[in-house]
């Protein structure tokens, strides 16, 4: 099985995306390799089974990606925290603040039962909005968010260390430092 560092070498790197001076941590490379997807759901997949996962969160879009890859091997059930609008039942939801302006997060409510050890499980944790927000939704519906797990990290923009404050241990397999 790849090493995370082998993985992180699957990485691309686009320079000035969106704009100008982002380095942009593209992982369609990583997703594209059949040998490096697949060492990077086993790795999430050996930390969720080591932490007692019952369900695995992902947010759209990325994090269905890898979240219901993860689940999938752990024979273990999907949560989708979707975008709004996306759900045709009666939903919860939270709204969050981005840099510039707020989105909201929304899921079924019944998809969790009370005291349910959820794992979020997403490509990339950089300011932690979407990931905190789904913290605090998937609470919210009941189940227990202590951990979440993430292909990437990057440290500098602060993320990880929001949800710890929180109360959510993070764990990534790479980190990216810059922006």
């Amino acid at each position: 099985m790849m090493s995370p560092e082998e993985l992180k070498q699957l990485i691309r790197t686009i320079p000035d995306f969106p704009s100008a001076g982002i380095q942009f941590r593209d992982i369609t490379t990583l997703i594209g390799h059949r040998a490096g997807f697949a060492a990077s759901v086993r790795h999430i997949a050996d930390r969720a089974r080591s932490i007692g996962a019952q369900s695995i969160a992902g947010m759209e879009a990325r994090g269905f990606i890898f979240g219901a890859a993860v689940a999938a091997k752990l024979d273990l059930g999907f949560v989708p925290v979707r975008k709004p609008g996306k759900l045709p039942m009666e939903v919860i939801g939270i709204d969050y603040a981005l840099e510039y302006g707020t989105d909201r997060l929304e899921m079924d409510p019944g998809a969790v039962s009370a005291g349910e050890n959820v794992v979020i499980v997403d490509d990339l944790i950089a300011t932690g909005g979407t990931a905190l927000a789904a913290a605090e939704l998937l609470r919210q519906a009941g189940a227990k968010v202590d951990h979440a797990l993430f292909v990437i990290d990057l440290p500098d923009l602060g993320g990880a260390q929001k949800l710890r404050e929180a109360g959510v241990d993070v764990r990534t397999l790479m980190e990216f430092e810059g922006d």
